[in-house]
């Protein structure tokens, strides 16, 4: 009775672990190259001075991290009028002092408010587009709130036009499955953190996030993690055992930089400049 008894408990637990492995099992098989982004650092929002002329997610950052020879990482939402502007957070007031968010406010509408202290306006994606013209790769992380993503096809329709290198990333697993279905051959990344650690679990969508429960959906090429949290056990075996890029937001100085070598391929960097590109 007690060899029984033990016996289905191994079997139980085995089975829990391949259940595991399966649902947090990145895209393995006809992976698109992801070599490009692991040549350069990537700064995040751009090359930027919130206290300065060139504010974070303005054109001004992003020439200057197009002159510095960075890649960069840029925030993209769809207006209320259906334009993809580039901004981080989902409320205005923080970077530009008004009341509301970028989905409730037309491009025109938008376009009254200034970022920070700078005469920089918030810039339409199109635009950061024509001006980077490949000359740098690009992460493009697509901001939304919900399960409704269909702003992904607005920026999609920008992407497929653009020649130069990209990938595109997310909070929002709903995301990664639109671009699976509707354009799987982009590099995809899932965004994520121990969100237990740093906030806590509002939604139970953050215990699946936090642990890459969703990854059999979304099959991202790889992992954009908080590199505060670079031992969680789900990122490291997408890295280690799926041979999945693991990139690390958001590396403040040298000395992080330096001692997450050895547990992330990617590196995107803020509030610093790194010595030299890789």
């Amino acid at each position: 009775m007690v060899w029984n008894i033990l016996l289905n408990v191994i079997v139980i637990i085995i089975g829990l672990v391949i259940l595991y492995m399966l649902a947090i099992m990145p895209r393995v098989f006809h992976c698109p190259d992801t070599a490009l982004f692991k040549k350069v650092y990537f700064a995040h929002r751009g090359l930027h001075d919130n206290a300065g002329e060139a504010p974070e997610n303005s054109m001004a950052a992003f020439r200057k991290a197009v002159e510095a020879g960075f890649g960069m990482e840029l925030d993209v939402h769809v207006t209320r009028d259906g334009v993809p502007v580039i901004f981080h957070d989902f409320k205005l007031e923080r970077i530009c002092g008004v009341e509301g968010k970028i989905e409730e406010y037309t491009y025109e509408e938008l376009q009254r408010f200034t970022l920070c202290h700078s005469q920089e306006k918030i810039p339409r994606f199109e635009d950061l587009l024509a001006m980077v013209q490949g000359r740098v790769p690009l992460i493009v992380e697509i901001k939304s709130e919900s399960v409704d993503v269909s702003s992904c096809k607005k920026i999609d329709e920008l992407l497929r036009a653009y020649e130069g290198a990209y990938c595109i990333e997310s909070f929002n697993p709903m995301v990664l499955w639109w671009f699976r279905r509707n354009h799987n051959d982009v590099v995809r990344g899932q965004l994520s953190s121990n969100f237990r650690k740093d906030g806590g679990y509002t939604h139970v969508m953050y215990f699946f996030m936090t642990h890459l429960l969703l990854n059999f959906l979304t099959k991202p090429d790889f992992i954009a993690y908080n590199h505060k949290f670079y031992k969680e056990p789900g990122r490291r075996i997408c890295q280690k055992l799926y041979r999945r890029p693991a990139a690390a937001w958001t590396i403040q100085n040298q000395k992080d930089l330096e001692a997450m070598r050895g547990d992330f391929d990617v590196f995107i960097f803020d509030s610093f400049c790194p010595l030299t590109t890789k």
